[in-house]
């Protein structure tokens, strides 16, 4: 297709750092006329879905994170990107194709393209490039298999059961024959990971007015906790702690409890680790892109299940580019199942 002229290319500029919740005002929405001309082996692509993930206000924490430096102000809001070719100076990708890139909250780009994964639209919708077949999918699959190492009969326990890691995790241990238990934010969501993703228990954290009657709840339930895959932090993990058993190990994917200012500003502690000694247990952190090399490998495994209907991916999607900041702060509130993602 001829590009046309008047393209109007718009942006999220990240402008301000947040020390609560996350809103329109630190950002910037700008627009301005797309250069279309490309250099040899660049790519022009039409963002068609955009990724909302939690890390993106890890990043943006004004103390070291797993990033030396925070996310740079007046700068476009990095962010994983799947998109459509529009026009190409490179062999390898012509007009229409699907590709992921982390080209951030832009309506268009262009770039390298060495920067650029061609997407197989036969095998999946291409939004599950930045779910399931992309970074939640292998934080889920290696996180459990490599730090968590299930084994059958083992009982595994995952907080934010009902994101897009953690309802992963559910399905994975139990391909490992695993007993899962998952933790998360309302009946709905409960009855999800039980009727749908085949957790054994489900228990709505809401209910319970803190950490010590929710502990007895998962003690009677699961007789004390093998693997524990924590995306939450706060009143859930301090649950857990205290009933593991001996050579549990404890995964931290994330504390997104902890990220509205908690970063910044830290919660006494550890106050757990007595429990760790008592029981011999492990505590690993764990990041998707210590596995980007993998990535293959965990394509091999999972994208079959996938394309025979055998993993539930579920995905909430979030209808124009102007709701980009608004659908970030969604993610602490709990509005979504599945995988978070805007469609452009």
């Amino acid at each position: 297709m001829p590009i046309s002229e008047n393209l109007l290319h718009q942006q999220w500029i990240y402008t301000s750092h947040p020390t609560g919740i996350v809103t329109d005002a630190h950002y910037e929405l700008r627009s301005q006329a797309l250069e279309t001309t490309l250099d040899r082996d660049e790519v022009l692509i039409a963002a068609r879905y955009i990724s909302v993930d939690p890390y993106m206000r890890i990043n943006q924490s004004s103390k070291p994170t797993y990033n030396p430096e925070p996310h740079p102000l007046n700068a476009v809001q990095a962010a994983g990107v799947v998109g459509q070719v529009l026009a190409s100076n490179a062999t390898s990708l012509k007009e229409g194709d699907w590709v992921f890139g982390m080209t951030g909250w832009q309506s268009h780009a262009r770039v390298h393209v060495s920067a650029l994964t061609k997407i197989d639209p036969t095998i999946a919708p291409v939004s599950t490039a930045l779910g399931v077949l992309g970074m939640p999918g292998r934080t889920a699959w290696f996180g459990l298999t490599e730090a968590g190492k299930p084994h059958a009969g083992e009982v595994v326990v995952v907080s934010g059961a009902a994101g897009a890691v953690g309802s992963l995790v559910v399905q994975f241990a139990k391909r490992h024959g695993a007993k899962v238990l998952g933790i998360a934010g309302g009946a709905e969501k409960c009855a999800w990971l039980k009727d749908k993703l085949g957790a054994d228990w489900a228990l709505d954290y809401k209910t319970f007015s803190n950490d010590e009657t929710l502990s007895q709840e998962i003690l009677k339930l699961t007789g004390g906790v093998d693997v524990y895959f924590d995306n939450v932090g706060g009143m859930v993990t301090d649950a857990i702690i205290p009933i593991i058993k001996r050579r549990a190990r404890i995964i931290i994917c994330g504390q997104i409890s902890q990220y509205n200012g908690g970063l910044d500003v830290p919660e006494m502690g550890p106050r757990l680790l007595q429990h760790m000694l008592y029981q011999r247990a492990t505590i690993q952190g764990i990041l998707a892109r210590d596995y980007l090399h993998r990535m293959d490998e965990m394509l091999a495994i999972v994208a079959p299940w996938v394309k025979a209907g055998e993993l539930i991916f579920e995905e909430t999607i979030i209808d124009g580019f102007e709701q980009l900041p608004k659908a970030l702060n969604s993610l602490f509130t709990g509005e979504h199942r599945g995988k978070l993602l805007v469609k452009v």
